[in-house]
């Protein structure tokens, strides 16, 4: 059975929900609309079969239907989403919560004395004793033979009944000893008991009650005197640990006597009161029971034969009660007769033993604090053995009128419901003993106790809850774990308990359950392995020290024999991938057994590629090779050998292009840490770095690979790639500074400096571009030097040619040049080195990847970008400042201070106006050239705050960092393994408790929007009013740049130039939160998108440079959380005009489609958060408009620079569907959109020249539709999604609102009278998704929101 969710790759797939056409005259109320729209909401179809089409007909007729499709595809809400930028989770704890259940040590008891004074046949003189009174002494009348005889065989039977829960302890018994005598047995038995416990048992049946004084009696040699003992003594003769028995009347006044000692007496002593534990038999006013129906010994029965004493007092209970129908066929004699021995379960005798045990650990787990649970059933055997007992003897004594008394004090047990299970199973037990004993061949039947309790725990399994009282069965699911009958289904209910969260796992340790599941594992049976796999996996994400056992146990090669093994489920290997991970991690004994045990090969072998007809890996059982491999090599050298030499990066490689950034980032964390992190490079000449061969190829095999995806979608994945490179530039960093450093090196006459592109460097020295987001990094100025468009590799470079290099994706202006000063890095420290075997072109670019991720949009991953830089030596200044803080009604940022970050200039590398934001803190050559030192600065060592030093995002090198040892302790760490390790610690049996109350709320929004739909779509719209509903002020000091109405709530969301966010509920004219999108924008925000708006809404925000970041809890003041962040544009050629991203988002297919100054559309896949598609645009303008189809979800709309207007299908081969130039001037296209509808044939666009065309594909010679809007000013355009209006915007303080048959319905305009509305020049217009409303924002820092005549004055 697979135990789990399963993952499986999530397709792009979209759910329609239709509103039927309705008639023109038909009422189109609320209720007819939520009518014929809720019956359709269940309908689905797959994206790929919605709206197939020929495009090569231009006679092709679309039917033109008012229906509205609701997407149901839910992107970015997996574990990885969950405020990755705000904590790092944490894997399985080693400290914390998991240490109370785990025992600091265990205890065990060396050492019994035995103190026997009987005096038999003379009674003490305090005691008046009845007639017939009790006689026995352990089973024994002691005045059936002589007293010598007598006292002897008590001694003994006492020692072996002791011996029965403690055979290895060294026994010693005095019977009527003197003061000296007992003396010498207590300093004898700590001598040899050593640190162990030592227990005390004194039976003072024939010596005078204990004295108020605290002293036992004893006596002297002729026993003609009892001599006292007082407790102090015996207490410093034994000392610590110990544990005393005192079976005498008013044993309480020994009890008072030691806590009187051991809170006043002891007070300056390191004695704890803790190792110190009292048993006695009675309260100090009380005295022993004579009664002859019980033994003299009455409590020293039941803590040493529990069995024999708890059934014949069932019997006298039962015949004084007559409530039992055994009174007529049980007696006295027969039940010393039951067969079978107490430690075999099949017997009569064994079967009663078990359940006993498991009543009293039942009692005590539920009425005892874990903690005092543990010390005294779990730490000591014969302790808890004690303890077990001494629940009994309260339960039998105090029927006579008795109370037992502890330290530490138990709560009152002898009225516990479990006693009433014990009454029934013994009962059902002891009804077969007449035919057993009568035929000792007789099968014996087990009691139904284990089964019913089991049920118990299933019903409490179906209704619990980590808010309910804990299930108060556990303990029995332990014992029950013991017997092979009840085995299965026990383990299969404690898997069930265990995956209800980490509590439950706490629980289930606390009550002892990890040694019975370690002694489990050698089982051989299937079904037993599956779960038991399950139960460690759920062990293990809770608690990581637990490795040391299984490595100690062998538990390692169970769990490669199950990940090996050809019948078990993928999800299931999982785990046992998973376990090992977690056995090798940090673990350096757990890393030998592994790799002895062949686990890279076992891992690799399941990595090889599927042949054609099998079916595909399971992600989850991939990703978790993945991060097994890398912990069984991290910092393992022989592992990492092994691991190269068995080729494994060629394994993983592959695995970079998986779709699951789990799988990717687990890839890159396992190639990252087969990298040797102790490989440095500024060696000395001769060392054997330079001659391993095999492992400098295979550094650079990984190396090109990790720069493939050092811009992933994921910033999990990139996360990795920046922890990889800070170990590649640890054992390199020699050669990465002197790369470094040629930018320092002043230019020749006309060329400038700089790396070679970011390229993956094929064997044959192809070039294929990967990535680009340097953006303003590495910007040449313009202003002070010609720039070069054409790349050139110096003759000297290993991957030199006479040819160009194409557009970098990580190169820009300045990287297009001659890289032959990187070459000259042969010298270090005034030493000629020989050439290095791995390319100077593979340092470059691990420079340059380190740069691009310092500038990541996630501030995280920018600060372990900046991390790894400062490990080569570069430090970074702080080079502009940072935006004044503390606006009105605005929440606190991530930043208000200067934070130090790399410079946002024009140039980074401006020698003509001296400014170098990157400066190294040490020099990286020494002595440098002359030739080095024209023109240059550097800065030796920066002044830092000391408050930023220590904190974690500042990503400032450590002043400390010099030194070997501490630079590799800084190393940033991974933490995709942990990440990954949160995945078994939530529930894998069972759905999301919430997942109702999610449907219900998407079920409501489904119903506004269809409402909202269907009176869109029909209601008759005549004009738009000119005074708006609302006006808000958003202080934004470059006026607003885009804004974005909420489908669902009052509230408008605005940006500005500088990327502030403000949220605005309009209603009750409330600023809601300001945030700032991140602390060094540029061009500021391009376009605001609402993600999963039907859900949990997510704020989609686009930059001008391309970088997406999508926030979630945007709407709460100071709680905004960044879900996700990456650089939507890659492999672009910057121009001097600038890359002016403009992006759309497609709910339907949870595309993101990007683009601008560029000669292709990006095709993003969200949930994926990888790069399918780079879609070419077939033009040789940039693109300026993009807009995708909100009911087709594989359909864009482009429009570009020069006026043309291009329609793609992601679905058709070519993509590019048709290409036309509706507008006549060589305007750039300044909005595009489809029409409301489903017919995805029709275009709007509106250039800046001041036209709106109307354009239908299918006939591409002319537009059907044309409005001169404005004249040569328009800045916005917008279109409603469902209702057939049209909105534009002018720099001339205009907006215009027309219909879609071209007829103006509103005109807004600047009026100079006075209290009347002004706008500004119009910079953004939006329509709001189901109701007719605009929002306007302008160069003015307000923003409006107009409804047309019909809609009600809010």
């Amino acid at each position: 059975m697979a135990l789990g969710d399963l993952m499986v790759s999530r397709l792009s797939q979209s759910s329609v929900s239709v509103v039927t056409n309705y008639d023109d005259d038909c009422d189109s109320s609320a209720a007819s609309s939520h009518h014929d729209g809720d019956s359709s909401i269940a309908s689905r179809r797959r994206d790929s079969e919605a709206a197939s089409s020929s495009y090569g007909n231009a006679t092709t007729a679309y039917a033109t239907t008012t229906m509205a499709y609701l997407p149901q595809t839910v992107v970015l809400c997996e574990l990885r989403h969950d405020a990755f930028e705000a904590s790092a989770p944490l894997g399985p704890s080693e400290s914390g919560l998991v240490s109370k259940w785990r025992l600091k040590e265990r205890m065990k008891t060396g050492c019994v004395a035995l103190v026997l004074c009987l005096n038999i046949s003379v009674d003490p003189p305090d005691v008046i004793k009845i007639s017939p009174c009790a006689r026995m002494e352990c089973w024994i009348d002691p005045f059936s033979v002589t007293p010598q005889k007598a006292i002897e065989t008590i001694g003994k039977n006492l020692s072996s009944q002791y011996e029965r829960w403690q055979p290895r302890a060294r026994y010693k018994v005095q019977s009527d000893p003197t003061l000296d005598e007992v003396r010498k047995l207590c300093l004898t038995c700590r001598k040899y008991a050593k640190t162990e416990r030592v227990l005390f048992h004194y039976n003072g049946h024939g010596v005078p009650k204990p004295t108020a004084n605290g002293e036992i009696w004893v006596f002297n040699k002729s026993y003609t005197q009892y001599i006292p003992l007082p407790i102090s003594e015996l207490d410093s003769w034994l000392k610590t640990p110990s544990i005393y028995v005192f079976d005498c009347s008013a044993a309480g006044m020994i009890v008072n006597a030691f806590a009187e000692l051991h809170e006043w007496g002891c007070s300056g002593s390191s004695v704890s009161s803790k190792d110190c534990i009292l048993l006695a038999a009675c309260e100090a006013h009380e005295t022993l029971p004579q009664s002859v129906e019980f033994p003299a010994d009455v409590f020293t029965s039941c803590l040493t034969t529990p069995i024999k004493m708890a059934l014949r007092w069932l019997d006298l209970f039962c015949r004084f009660c007559r409530r039992s129908l055994l009174k007529e066929i049980i007696d006295e004699s027969i039940i010393d007769r039951i067969p079978g021995h107490q430690n075999d379960r099949k017997t009569l005798l064994g079967e009663l033993n078990w359940i006993f045990t498991a009543v009293t650990d039942t009692i005590a787990w539920n009425v005892l604090p874990h903690d005092l649970f543990q010390r005294l059933f779990r730490q000591d055997l014969l302790v808890a053995s004690l303890f077990r007992n001494f629940i009994l003897a309260e339960r039998i004594m105090r029927s006579a009128n008795c109370s037992p008394i502890s330290h530490p004090m138990l709560p009152p047990t002898h009225q516990h419901h479990m006693w009433d299970a014990w009454d029934m199973a013994a009962e059902i037990c002891l009804s077969q003993l007449p035919k057993l004993v009568q035929d000792p061949n007789a099968e014996f039947r087990p009691s139904p106790f284990f089964t019913e309790q089991l049920t118990a725990f299933e019903v409490w399994l179906d209704h619990g809850s980590k808010h309910k009282k804990p299930p108060e069965q556990l303990p029995i699911v332990l014992q029950v774990l013991l017997s092979q009958c009840h085995r299965f289904r026990a383990l299969v209910l404690l898997g069930r308990f265990l995956d209800m969260g980490p509590w439950a796992v706490d629980l289930a340790l606390s009550v002892g359950i990890f040694p019975y599941v370690l002694k489990l594992l050698p089982t051989t049976t299937n079904e037993l392995r599956q779960i038991l796999v399950f139960i460690w996996t759920k062990i293990l994400a809770l608690d990581k020290s637990c490795q040391v056992d299984l490595v100690k146990d062998g538990g390692h090669a169970y769990f490669i024999r199950f990940l090996d093994s050809s019948g078990a489920f993928p999800e299931q290997r999982a785990m046992a991938a998973f376990v090992l991970a977690v056995i090798v991690d940090g673990h350096r004994r757990g890393q030998e057994a592994c790799l002895e045990a062949n686990l890279i090969g076992v891992c690799l072998g399941h990595l090889e590629a599927p042949r054609p007809n099998d079916p595909p890996q399971e992600p989850l059982f991939l990703q978790w090779l993945c991060l097994c491999l890398g912990k069984l090599w991290e910092d393992f050298t022989e592992a990492q050998m092994m691991g190269r030499d068995a080729n494994a990066f060629a394994r993983l490689v592959p695995l970079l292009s998986e779709p699951q950034p789990e799988i990717r980032a687990a890839t890159v964390f396992a190639l990252g840490t087969l990298l040797d992190i102790g490989f440095d490079s500024g060696k000395n000449v001769g060392d054997d770095e330079f001659d391993d061969d095999e492992k400098i190829r295979a550094e650079d095999t990984i190396i090109k690979s990790l720069l493939i995806v050092v811009s992933d979608g994921s910033p999990l994945v990139r996360a990795e790639v920046a922890v990889a490179l800070s170990r590649f530039a640890f054992g390199h960093k020699q050669h990465l500074k002197s790369v470094a450093a040629s930018y320092w090196k002043p230019q020749s006459s006309s060329l400038l400096t700089s790396f070679p592109s970011l390229a993956k460097i094929h064997d044959a020295g192809g070039v294929t571009i990967v990535s680009s987001h340097m953006g303003p990094l590495t910007r040449a100025s313009t202003e002070s030097q010609p720039v070069l468009r054409e790349s050139r590799v110096s003759s000297s470079s290993p991957h030199g040619s006479s040819g160009l290099i194409h557009g970098s994706p990580l190169s820009d202006d300045s990287s297009q040049h001659s890289d032959s000063g990187i070459i000259h890095d042969g010298v270090s420290n005034g030493v000629v080195h020989p050439p290095r075997q791995l390319d100077n072109a593979v340092y470059s670019q691990c420079v340059l990847a380190m740069f691009t991720l310092a500038k990541d949009p996630s501030p995280r991953i920018a600060s372990l970008g900046r991390r790894v830089l400062s490990i080569i030596g570069i430090e970074q200044v702080v080079a502009k400042p940072s935006r004044p803080s503390g606006r009105p009604g605005e929440a606190a940022t991530t930043s208000h201070t200067p934070l130090p970050g790399l410079a946002r200039s024009s140039s980074w590398f401006d020698m003509h106006s001296g400014h170098l934001p990157l400066t190294f803190r040490t020099p990286p050559v020494s002595p440098p050239r002359a030739s080095y030192l024209t023109g240059l600065r550097r800065v030796c060592s920066l002044e830092f705050r000391p408050h930023l030093l220590g904190s974690p995002d500042s990503g400032l090198a450590d002043p400390l960092l010099g030194t070997s040892g501490s630079e590799r302790s800084l190393l940033p760490q991974s933490t995709v393994y942990n990440w990954s390790c949160g995945h078994f610690s939530k529930p894998l049996l069972s759905g999301a408790d919430d997942s109702e109350q999610i449907v219900a709320r998407r079920e409501e929004k489904e119903k506004f929007a269809l409402e909202h739909i269907a009176k869109c779509q029909h209601s008759s719209i005549s004009k738009l009013n000119n005074n708006p509903i609302a006006n808000w002020d958003t202080k934004f000091e470059t006026g607003t740049k885009t804004s974005l109405l909420h489908p669902f709530s009052p509230i408008v969301i605005a940006a500005d130039e500088n990327e502030r966010i403000r949220v605005w509920n309009y209603e009750e004219a409330t600023l809601l939160n300001g945030f700032d999108n991140h602390d060094f924008p540029e061009k500021g925000i391009s376009k605001l998108c609402l993600v999963n708006e039907l859900d949990d809404c997510l704020l989609l925000v686009a930059s001008c440079d391309g970088s997406i970041r999508i926030w979630r809890d945007y709407m709460t003041k100071g709680k905004q959380k960044l879900v996700t962040a990456f650089s939507s544009i890659q492999g672009h050629k910057p121009s001097t005009r600038g890359l002016n991203a403009v992006v759309d988002w497609q709910q339907q297919s949870g595309y993101l489609y990007s683009s601008g100054e560029m000669s292709s559309i990006m095709l993003w896949d969200v949930e994926k958060e990888q790069l399918v598609n780079s879609i070419p645009s077939f033009s040789d303008c940039g693109v300026t408009a993009l807009s995708t189809s909100q009911v087709h979800g594989s359909q864009l709309a482009a429009g570009f620079a020069d006026g043309s207007v291009r329609l793609y299908d992601v679905r058709s081969p070519d993509m590019l569907v048709c290409s036309t130039r509706p507008h006549q001037r060589a305007e750039r296209v300044v909005g595009i959109s489809f029409q409301p509808g489903l017919d995805s044939a029709k275009i709007v666009s509106a250039s800046q020249a001041g036209d709106i065309r109307f354009v239908d594909i299918r006939t591409t010679k002319d537009t059907y539709l044309t409005i001169d809007a404005h004249r040569g000013s328009l800045t916005a355009l917008a279109v409603h999604r469902h209702a057939p209006i049209v909105a534009s915007g002018s720099a001339k303080q205009l907006i215009k609102v027309f219909s879609l048959q071209g007829e103006q319905l509103g005109i807004i305009r600047y009026y100079p009278s006075f209290m009347a509305q002004k706008i500004g020049s119009v910079s953004c217009l939006t329509f709001h998704p189901y109701q007719v409303l605009l929002t306007a924002g302008a160069a003015d820092p307000f923003v409006s929101i107009y409804a047309d005549d019909n809609a009600h004055s809010r």
